[in-house]
This record gives structure tokens, C-alpha cells and sequence, in this order.
């Protein structure tokens, strides 16, 4: 009996002469993706993780480099970016955030090139529009963090790598350019080294013949030897995450719902979708024994890397949070949109009634986004609740130059009040900050170093009004210390999170 091996699809992976409208949709949906996402952009208040990033690159570029050479390496080539942005452009929030909107563009721009070129315009347009509503994507998009180049990154080296399977004369330039792009992709998120696995399945899958194989296998290699230092230094830099073994992230809730689709109705489609899509390509391949190869990548982009993560995070050190897998977001959309193509082709080839069902699965999907979308764009939306902005407005419209303040030291460094000065130093013009001792410019730390409030009691003399910034239900005690010095509570101005307190000593 002669055995039946699998095959792929006969036509080549990227069928060019079938796509001209792709290129068009890939702009047109880019461009909406990033313009609707940058909406209220500038609403929410920064929170901690972003004020690593403005502070980071705020410094001067030695302050910056002595900086990494301590902490924060892994998100170096991004804070060396958003330094030159800030010079060029300011450090509002909308201002920082546009470029991962931009990202976030391009993102969806690639999905649509990827699933055009591996289906055809119609699974292109659905990937792209799905794409622009999942709530990860559009949470990275008002994020300033590097996520959403992530994204971006991910899935362009994924058309280059589907690119360069589908040749069929090799081109040494574009090998060099995978490579390259590769190792430059970890430098600007670690976890991007993961995308490497997930072109090996593909290329197992694919069987692209002995030759391109070795080409990928150079370029792997390559990309792997030049990504090395980073990888030996995020490894170093390992105890910057180890928070996440007391926060309990790798939870069924948050894998499956929190991770990418945030709200349990739009998962619930999702997994529907992503199911539907796996159904069907694994009835195709038992009826033709051919291999999807979207099909192939989507899952294992959609799986792969978070499930090395969540082993990786029990086994060797904590390594997950809700947000490192978002660079998988592109291969969520695609194995979506493969589930939509499955449904509608139960149209049985009738254009109107397989676009309508698209379009109708899509939309349900936005009105399923559309809470959480606009969650992401209140006042308080980040971390919680940050008020780091509202609270520096209020004590600015409370107080009086030569008045002094002090802030809450018993949050975490990033929830501590006190990086309000440093997003937004304006409003702390004219008042002394008495706990003070070393500004983080001028340390190779994130933060400010500052001295406990019962250390300063000499650099109140001459501040009859100090204003307190407390996190609401802190262990602070700052309040009982100057209450023991002598002055008393005039008022309390709560903000969100944030309470003001006044506080005066005749």
C-alpha cells in the first residue's frame, strides 16, 4: 500500500496576480485602525509603567545610557526612541501615545497583507477589520509602552517570512534582512525571540524543500547570535519581573479572556470563531490531506508563545503578564478571520450572502468591543485608576509657591504619587519637595531617591502649609508625622485614587 503524505496547497503561498486590492485595503484599514484608536488618546492619565517611559526618556542621553547600563535594558531601543519623539514633539500624553497608534496602523495594515496573501482579499479584509477591534490592540494603541510595535514588528516579519517561503529563487538580500530584523526585534521586546518557534512550525509544515530550509536555518542561527546579549541581559535583569509571582496573572480567566479580549462576550465569540477556524481546516485536510498553512501559523501563533510562557513562568522565573503575549494579537485575527471564512462559506459561493455574514460577524464583534473600547479611554482608565495627572492639576489650582509638599512612600514605586512631578512639573512650580535627596536624572534608577518624612522635619522650617499626596487606603502616615509636628488638617481634597491633604501649622 503506498503511504499518503500531506501536502500543501498547490497554488504558491503568496498569490500576487489575485491580490490587487489588498495593498489598497491594507492602507485604507491601517489608516482607520490608527486614526480610530488614537481617539481619546490623550484622556487617560499617565500611570507607572508609562512614567518609566516618559522619565526614562526624558533624561539626557548619558543619564539614559546609565540607566540601561543598570535596569530597563530590555526597553532601551524603545526609550531611546520616545527620547528624540519627546525632544521633537513634547511629552503630553497624546503626543507619546500617537506612535504606537502609528504602530498599531501598521499592525493591521499587515494583517491584511497576510491573510491576503495566504487566502484571498476577502479573508484579508475580515483579518484587518477583526484585527482593529480586538481590546488588546486597541488598548496598546493609547499605551506608551513598546507593545504596540511589537505588533507591528511581528507580523511584518511574518510577510517577509512567508514571502521568502513562496520564492522560488532565493534572494540573499532578503535572507540578511529576515535575520537582521529578527535579532532587532528582541531588542526591542525580548519576547519577540518567540516568533522564531513559530516560523520553525510553519517551515515544518510548509516543507519548503531542503534548500530554503537551510536558508532559514542561517538566518535562524544568525538571528540568534546577534539577539544573544540582549537575551543574557533580560535574563540578568530577571528579578525587574519578579512582582509577577505575587500577582497570580496565569490564571484560565486571564489567559483566555483578559489577555487579548478583555470583556467574556467578545471572548466568547473569539473562541468561537478560533474554534470554528480549527474545525475547518482540520476537515479539510482530512478530506484532501492538504495543509493550511494560514491555519498552521495562526494557531501556533496563537498558542505557541503563551503556552512557553506560562511553562516557562512555573518552571524558571515569572515571566508572564496580561500584556507580554499581545505580539500574538496579529495570529488571533487571522485564525478569527479564518472561522469567519469557514461560516460564510456555508453561502455556498454567493458573494452578497458571504460578505453579508462577514460583515454581520464583524460587526458584533465591534459592539462586543465597543464598552471595553471606551473604558480604555476615561480619565481614569490606566492601571486601576491612575489620577497621576488630575491629582497635579488640583494641588496646582490649591496651592502657593513656597508651600511644601510630600508624598505617599508606602505604594509601590509605581503607584507612589510622587512621579506626578515628574510627568507634570509645571504643576509643582514654586513648591518644595522636602523629602527629596537625589533626583532620578541624575541616578542610574528609575525613581527619585527621597528621605522618610521623619528625616526632614529641619527642611519644614519656614513652610507653614504643607500638602500631603496620599494614595487612598496607603499604610501612610505622613499625615500622624506632621500632625506630631505640629500642624493640623485644614482640609482633604480627594481626587480618584488620591486624597490631598492640607495641612498648616500657625
Amino acid at each position: 500500500m503506498t503511504a499518503v503524505h500531506p501536502r500543501v496547497a498547490s497554488r504558491p503561498v503568496f498569490a500576487l496576480d489575485r491580490l490587487r486590492t489588498v495593498p489598497v485595503m491594507a492602507l485604507a484599514l491601517g489608516l482607520v485602525a490608527g486614526g480610530v484608536t488614537f481617539i481619546g488618546a490623550g484622556v487617560p492619565s499617565y500611570w507607572g509603567d508609562e512614567a518609566a517611559s516618559v522619565m526614562s526618556a526624558s533624561r539626557s542621553l548619558p543619564s539614559l545610557f546609565g540607566l540601561l547600563a543598570h535596569i530597563d535594558a530590555v526597553h532601551g531601543l524603545y526609550y531611546l526612541f520616545l527620547h528624540f519623539w519627546i525632544q521633537l514633539f513634547g511629552s503630553s500624553e497624546a503626543v507619546v501615545r500617537l506612535p504606537s497608534a502609528v504602530a498599531v496602523a501598521a499592525a493591521v495594515a499587515g494583517v491584511v497583507v497576510l491573510a491576503g496573501r495566504l487566502y484571498d482579499p476577502f479573508t484579508a479584509a475580515t483579518a484587518g477589520a477583526i484585527a482593529a477591534v480586538i481590546p488588546q490592540l486597541t488598548r496598546m494603541a493609547v499605551e506608551a509602552r513598546s507593545y504596540a510595535f511589537a505588533m507591528a514588528v511581528a507580523v511584518w516579519l511574518t510577510v517577509l517570512f512567508m514571502e521568502l517561503l513562496g520564492r522560488s529563487t532565493p534572494s540573499r538580500r532578503l535572507w540578511v534582512a529576515y535575520a537582521v530584523g529578527l535579532a532587532a526585534s528582541v531588542y526591542l521586546f525580548l519576547y519577540l525571540g518567540l516568533l522564531l518557534l513559530v516560523h520553525a512550525v510553519v517551515l515544518l509544515a510548509r516543507r519548503p524543500g531542503i534548500p530554503v530550509a537551510r536558508r532559514w536555518a542561517a538566518a535562524a542561527i544568525a538571528a540568534v547570535v546577534l539577539s544573544a546579549p540582549m537575551a543574557v541581559i533580560g535574563y540578568a535583569e530577571r528579578g525587574q519581573i519578579a512582582f509577577l509571582a505575587r500577582r497570580d496573572y496565569a490564571t484560565a480567566t486571564s489567559i483566555l479572556v483578559r489577555q487579548w479580549f478583555s470583556s467574556w462576550p467578545f471572548a466568547i465569540a473569539a473562541w468561537v470563531l478560533i474554534a470554528v477556524g480549527i474545525a475547518g481546516a482540520v476537515l479539510a485536510f482530512r478530506r484532501s490531506r492538504t495543509v493550511d498553512i494560514g491555519a498552521v501559523l495562526a494557531v501556533t501563533w496563537t498558542v505557541l508563545p503563551t503556552s512557553l510562557l506560562l511553562v516557562a513562568d512555573r518552571l524558571l522565573t515569572p515571566m508572564y503578564d496580561l500584556r507580554y503575549p499581545a505580539f500574538c494579537v496579529p495570529g488571533v485575527a487571522l485564525l478569527m478571520a479564518i472561522g469567519v471564512r469557514e461560516l460564510a462559506g456555508l453561502a455556498h459561493g454567493r458573494r452578497v450572502a458571504r460578505a453579508t455574514t462577514a460583515a454581520v460577524i464583524v460587526a458584533a464583534l465591534a459592539a462586543a468591543s465597543l464598552p471595553t473600547y471606551l473604558a480604555q479611554r476615561q480619565p481614569f482608565a490606566k492601571d486601576g485608576g491612575s489620577d497621576l495627572r488630575q491629582s497635579a492639576r488640583l494641588l496646582a489650582s490649591l496651592a502657593s509657591p513656597g508651600d511644601a509638599v510630600v508624598f505617599d512612600q508606602s505604594v509601590k514605586p509605581s503607584r507612589r504619587p510622587r512621579i506626578a512631578k515628574a510627568l507634570y512639573p509645571a504643576s509643582f512650580s514654586g513648591l518644595a519637595d522636602v523629602e527629596l535627596t537625589t533626583p532620578y536624572t541624575h541616578r542610574a534608577r528609575l525613581w527619585d531617591r527621597v528621605a522618610p518624612l521623619t528625616d526632614v522635619e529641619a527642611s519644614l522650617a519656614g513652610h507653614p502649609v504643607v500638602w500631603a499626596v496620599e494614595v487612598g487606603g496607603s499604610s501612610s502616615d505622613d499625615v500622624a508625622v506632621l500632625e506630631s509636628l505640629g500642624y493640623d488638617v485644614a482640609a482633604v481634597h480627594p481626587v480618584h485614587r488620591t486624597n490631598i491633604v492640607e495641612l498648616v501649622r500657625e
